[in-house]
């Protein structure tokens, strides 16, 4: 992996987060497509605690506001959109998110997104995985990994259009994901898919081998239908590395079958070990009290590093750099 590694949305986040992005968005570049669209609802790990029930929206229909309210509701929200913004453009003035030190290898070419974005066409991402993926720890869903990724992506292709699917589930690991890889990935025809698996296997003392080979079944069947695929392995956190032995095992497991697979791999485990080991930052600056799950920071500081290995793969098709033979003849954007 690199040496750099952080929108039609379901109902209650969309107004919200949208704005706060058009908001952010320079005013000279035109408003993006991109979209984050929550596949499934997220379901807590067996250490969570219970969810509580969403809030129910009601509508008043027997007025409508004056025009005075309507000023007021309107200056209260872009009110709101602006702390939202600030928020989100602010997190890393505490604590700098910087890329792990010394070189990694890349993550390679990812060729159905580059192509789909060089011919001007919609680009479909699936962030598949557990409760990490879901958001789990985050203090809003602005925060989550997939809608910081697709912040960033949209910043960066400012004209394409860019659907991020949340399809997080908490407490699943590969036995659960497989069994649903059909209906939350394959059957959405995404060009990338974003593969979080592992760390409930370890909570879980599952067998590594066995989770190492529905992984690399899973990664055949979702090649075989078309897509890019990047491996996202376990989170560097106390519950994790309490289990080192099975933490070390699943990690190293998840490397090779990348490899064998010919797949990109974001290795999260050594990211946020640098994080702390390296760049001298508190466990508990990146991970929230239950010891397992990312705060803000660091669902924010793993997306932009992943967005920034995206990027860069997605410019290597560009420049003709580990390109298969079949991408080749693609122009540049």
């Amino acid at each position: 992996m690199s040496s750099c590694y952080p929108f039609r949305v379901t109902a209650w986040l969309a107004v919200p987060a949208a704005a706060a992005l058009l908001w952010l968005a320079p005013a000279s570049v035109p408003p993006a497509q991109a979209q984050v669209a929550q596949a499934t609802p997220a379901a807590p790990q067996a250490s969570d605690p219970a969810p509580t029930p969403a809030a129910q929206t009601t509508v008043a229909t027997s007025t409508q506001p004056s025009s005075a309210e309507q000023r007021g509701l309107t200056s209260r929200a872009i009110d709101t959109v602006k702390q939202v913004a600030k928020s989100a453009g602010d997190i890393f003035n505490r604590v700098p998110c910087l890329p792990p030190k010394g070189g990694a290898k890349s993550m390679g070419s990812l060729p159905h997104v580059a192509a789909k974005l060089i011919a001007g066409q919609p680009v479909v991402i699936v962030a598949f995985g557990s409760s990490s993926t879901a958001g789990y720890g985050a203090s809003s869903p602005e925060f989550n990994y997939p809608n910081r990724l697709a912040a960033q992506l949209r910043r960066h292709y400012p004209t394409a259009d860019i659907t991020v699917v949340n399809a997080g589930i908490g407490g699943e690991d590969a036995p659960e994901m497989i069994k649903r890889l059909q209906a939350s990935v394959i059957d959405v025809h995404p060009d990338l898919v974003i593969w979080q698996v592992g760390t409930n296997a370890v909570l879980r003392n599952l067998d590594p081998a066995d989770t190492a080979r529905m992984v690399e079944d899973g990664i055949s069947r979702i090649q075989s239908a078309g897509s890019d695929i990047v491996l996202v392995d376990p989170q560097y956190s106390p519950q994790v590395t309490q289990r080192a032995e099975k933490a070390t095992k699943i990690v190293s497991l998840l490397g090779r079958v990348a490899e064998l697979r010919h797949v990109g791999i974001f290795p999260r485990f050594e990211v946020m070990r640098d994080w702390h080991e390296k760049q001298a930052i508190p466990v508990e600056s990146f991970v929230i009290s239950d010891g397992l799950h990312m705060n803000d920071w660091g669902y924010a500081c793993f997306a932009q590093l992943l967005g920034d290995d995206i990027i860069r793969s997605v410019g290597q098709i560009k420049l003709g750099v580990n390109v298969p033979a079949d991408v080749r003849t693609y122009r540049p954007m």
